[in-house]
């Protein structure tokens, strides 16, 4: 974790994780390795913050993740995502909100 600016949410002064947007479980599957080079595999990766990192995981399962939203462009038009991103925008760098697991 490192401090800085959230690549999703836009917070400064922020502690962030690296999200993988190919996640690392999927880079064995054959349909990602034959769509995705091993640089476009390990490359695509955001800084975010956690509680960012946390609501997308607990809404995108990751084949979901890895088929679909592997862009930053493509995660800000899920829904859930975009209605999440915009709420903790404007919130202060250590406001961690309280994250509800889907029921799967």
């Amino acid at each position: 974790m490192t401090a800085g600016r959230c690549e999703l949410c836009g917070r400064a002064d922020v502690r962030t994780t690296r999200h993988h947007l190919i996640p690392r479980r999927t880079h064995r599957l054959k349909r990602i390795r034959k769509r995705f080079g091993r640089d476009d595999r390990l490359g695509r990766i955001l800084h975010i913050c956690r509680p960012c990192h946390s609501h997308i995981h607990a809404v995108l399962g990751e084949k979901e993740l890895a088929e679909v939203y592997n862009s930053r462009e493509a995660l800000l038009e899920q829904p859930d995502i975009a209605t999440f991103v915009d709420w903790i925008a404007g919130k202060p760098p250590g406001f961690r909100p309280q994250i509800r697991r889907p029921r799967r």
